[in-house]
Order: structure tokens, then sequence, then C-alpha cells
């Protein structure tokens, strides 16, 4: 098979491996022979570059962005792997900002499918080979890696980090990792090494032991960067969970003796979208009326997003929720306040909640107006029919947001 195009290499990785990103839980493999032996067949070793390796339920991709974009700043050359993408693959795997070209992602996929494997690697796994590939065919001095699930059993987790990073633990992926908070806990410190530092990016006293244990049998030092003193943040207009996030970046940062002064940080935070690529955190993408995207897609971020929401002036609030089948979204929909107009949404994606769940989630809610399954209609209608001081909150998942049409907010 010989690709002829950009299009058609993409339509094969997500057509010839399963994805965990349009499959769900089929397409979940855990272990690390698999991305090992693949990284062996084809040639790709990790030398020369410093790895920073991310885990956490919410708030993995910010922390990631922050610590990308600030390396950038100090004039280093900066891989970024992180997922799922919103619009195009190429978002996965950045440096210094700018996506893999589409001839590097034709070219890779060509050399996979040309080695005749005896085994069937993951769409992650044959991604993430393509990240690392990438970054160490450009020389990069650090790579920012992104977990993609857990942190044990891992893909990523075949590097040898310089420094883990662990953002927070809340219940999330369970048919995976485990029911409780100590049993994802657990999963998530296993990307802690022998010997090198790790950093827990907010203090939860039910599961703090846990990695305290695990930091001290692997002789690794931990710090917790909610315990630590970041007046330099105080002062920026930043909603509070992104604080907490940059907090841990910096304070990753630190414990790698890389000094980030004032300026350094203005300027990783004026050109995070150009250093990182980071959207839908929040995302203003209209003034009138208030129109935000955010990727929030289980009960911590969509509470952090509530939280950061009641620092915002705006009349009434409006929200356009979609999510994945596999997201308790009754629950999550309690979450939002009583006098809130809801608009539920399909998406694309294959692993939407169909029109008849949502149905039947408007019957039992009489806060959800309409079940639609086109964002887009839904959005322009809002923007058509609310006043310009009320607030729509366009949020519920990666791919929701995915189907979104920018143009709309351009016009």
């Amino acid at each position: 098979m010989k690709f002829e195009s950009y299009s058609q290499a993409v339509t094969w990785l997500f057509d010839q491996f399963p994805s965990y990103q349009n499959n769900g839980a089929s397409a979940y493999k855990p272990g690390l022979k698999q991305t090992t032996d693949l990284l062996q067949a084809l040639g790709i070793e990790q030398k020369n570059m410093s790895i920073i390796h991310v885990a956490g339920t919410n708030g993995k991709g910010s922390t990631c962005s922050y610590i990308s974009s600030m390396l950038t700043e100090k004039n280093e050359k900066v891989g970024l792997f992180t997922s799922p993408h919103i619009f195009d693959f190429r978002e996965r795997i950045r440096i210094n900002g700018v996506q893999i070209n589409e001839s590097s992602v034709i070219d890779f996929c060509q050399r996979v499918i040309d080695l005749q494997l005896d085994f069937e690697p993951s769409f992650f796994e044959v991604t993430f080979a393509m990240a690392i590939d990438h970054f160490q065919r450009n020389q990069c001095s650090y790579a920012v890696i992104e977990t993609g699930m857990g942190g044990r059993l891992d893909s990523t987790n075949v590097l040898q980090s310089k420094i883990a990073v662990i953002t927070n633990i809340g219940l999330d992926h369970t048919q995976f990792l485990g029911e409780t908070l100590s049993e994802i806990a657990l999963e998530k410190a296993g990307i802690i090494k022998s010997s090198q530092p790790v950093v827990i990016g907010h203090t939860q006293k039910e599961i703090e032991s846990i990695f305290t244990q695990k930091a001290f049998r692997n002789g690794a030092q931990i710090y917790f960067a909610d315990q630590e003193n970041w007046e330099i943040i105080e002062p920026l207009e930043l909603p509070e969970h992104q604080k907490t996030n940059l907090k841990t970046a910096l304070c990753a940062l630190s414990k790698l003796n890389i000094d980030i002064s004032e300026k350094i940080l203005q300027k990783a935070l004026q050109n995070l979208h150009k250093n990182s690529g980071l959207f839908g955190r929040l995302s203003k993408v209209s003034e009138n009326p208030l129109i935000y995207l955010d990727v929030s897609h289980n009960q911590d971020g969509i509470q952090a997003t509530l939280q950061d929401l009641r620092n915002i002036h705006f009349e009434h609030l409006h929200i356009v929720y979609g999510a994945s089948q596999d997201k308790n979204a009754s629950s999550i929909l309690s979450l939002f306040p009583e006098n809130t107009a809801i608009h539920l949404c399909e998406f694309r994606n294959n692993r939407s909640l169909k029109t008849p769940d949502l149905l039947s989630l408007k019957q039992a809610d009489q806060r959800i107006l309409s079940v639609s399954n086109d964002v887009n209609s839904t959005v322009k209608k809002l923007m058509s029919e609310v006043s310009n001081q009320d607030l729509i909150l366009v949020t519920g998942s990666f791919f929701l947001l995915a189907d979104v049409d920018l143009d709309l907010f351009n016009r």
C-alpha cells in the first residue's frame, strides 16, 4: 500500500488501528511491550532529549502547554505531545507550537506499514512513536509528553523522564483505572521514575500518602506545587483552575533548575496559543453575546469551569452540552445552575450520546430546552435569540468542539 495524500494516511491511521478517540473502551490496550517493540522496529531511541512527563485527570494539556510555552520563550527547542486533537490530527505533535507537517505524517505511516509487523499496534502507540521520531529528527532539547490515559501502563511510560508531573486525581475512566481515587492515584503514580523529582499539582489529603510512599520507594524527591509560594502568579488575570495548572508548570521547571522570570512568563502567556496550540480551555470566541468554548468533560472539570464563570459578568447562562457515551451525563447536568437554559447536542464522533439518549435526559430535566444533532445550528440560533448581555457556554467534550465552525464567530 502506498499513501498518496495526508488525508489517506490519517484515514488509514484511524481505520487500521484501534483508536480510543473514535472507538472508546474497545481500543484501550494497556501495557508497554508493544510500544517498546514498535520503537525498536522503527529504530527510534530516546537520546539527548529531556523528557517532562505529565499525567493527571484534569489540566494535563494546559500544564503541558504552559511548560512548552515557557521553554519556547527561553529559546529551547521543545517538542509537545498531547491528545486528543480537536480539528486536525497534527495538533497532537508540535515543535515550538508548529504542527508536524503533512509529509512527515505520510512518511511515518508508510514506514510503519512497510515494516509488516507481526503485531497490531494501537492508534495511540503509532502516534506516540511518530511524535518521538519527529522530536528526535528535529533535535529537540526538551519533549513535554502528556499521558494518554493513566500512567503506569500508558505507552508514554517507556520514556525515561527527567521529571514526573501529576496534576490532580479525579474519578474518570474508572472502567480502566479503578473505581476509587486511591486506585486511580496508584496508576498515575506509575510515571514516577527512580531518583527523578516528581511534582504534584494539587494536594488531595486522601491520596497524598500514595504519592509520597511511591516517591520514597523510588528515591524520588516529591514536591506539592500548591504548597509553595508563587507570588509571580497572583496578579495574573487567569481562571483559578488555570492558575493551579500554571503553578504546577512553574514548579516543574523550577525543580529542573530552569528559572522563569516575570518577563518570560508574560511572553509565554501572551504567546501561549502560538507556542503550544492550546485552545478550548474556557476560550472566548465572541463578545456580544459572550461565547466560550470549553473541553471540560468530567465532573471535576465542569465544576472548575462553572466556578470560573462566577468571575464573569453576564445576565443569563445558556449551555450547549454534548457528552460521550462513557460519561455520566445526568450527574454532570446536575452541576449546572438551576436557572440555566440547556441545549443538548450530538456530535459526529461515533462515541457521542445519541439523540434518543438525549431526549430521555430532556424528559427528566425541564431546564433542557432543545436536542439537536448539529452544534452549529444550535449556536447560530442562540446567537440570534439571546441578549448581548448573556453568556453561551459550549462544553462537554473535545469532540463537540471539533464540530464547531469557528467561522460562525468571525462574521
